[in-house]
C-alpha cells in the first residue's frame, strides 16, 4: 500500500492558484511531521515546506505564496499554491516523518507519495 497519495496537480497559468492534496494511509498516519518537496526535470528534489503543526518552515522560494494545512477527518494534507510562477513547475511529493522536529532534508522522511505534476504556463 502506498503510504501517501498526492492529487490535484495539473496545468495552471502564472499568477493562478492550485491546491494539492495528500491522502495518508493508516501506515503514514504515524507521521509526526509532514512536508512537501518538488523536483523539476533534470534537477534534484528540493524542499518546499515542512510542519509539525506547531511550527512550519517554508523555502524562501515559496514563502508568502504557498501554505500547508490539513483535514484530520479526511487524513489529508493540503498544499495551497497561490500566485504560481513558471519556476514552480515540477513534480510535487508529499512526505511524512516519524520525527517531530522540522527537517528540510529528504533523508529524515520515512513515507513518500508517488508525486503529482504541476505545470505553470507563462
Amino acid at each position: 500500500q502506498v503510504p501517501l497519495v498526492e492529487s490535484g496537480g495539473g496545468l495552471v497559468q502564472a499568477g493562478g492558484s492550485l491546491r494539492l492534496s495528500c491522502s495518508a494511509s493508516q501506515r503514514a498516519l504515524s507521521s509526526l511531521s509532514m512536508g512537501w518537496f518538488r523536483q523539476a526535470l533534470g534537477t534534484a528534489r528540493e524542499f518546499v515546506v515542512t510542519t509539525n503543526w506547531s511550527s512550519t518552515e517554508y523555502s524562501d522560494s515559496v514563502k508568502g505564496r504557498f501554505s500547508i494545512s490539513r483535514d484530520n477527518a479526511k487524513n489529508t494534507v493540503y498544499l495551497q499554491m497561490n500566485n504560481v510562477k513558471v519556476e514552480d513547475t515540477a513534480v510535487y511529493y508529499c512526505a511524512g516523518s516519524k520525527f517531530s522536529d522540522l527537517h528540510i532534508e529528504r533523508q529524515f522522511y520515512h513515507y513518500w507519495g508517488q508525486g503529482t505534476q504541476v505545470t505553470v504556463s507563462s
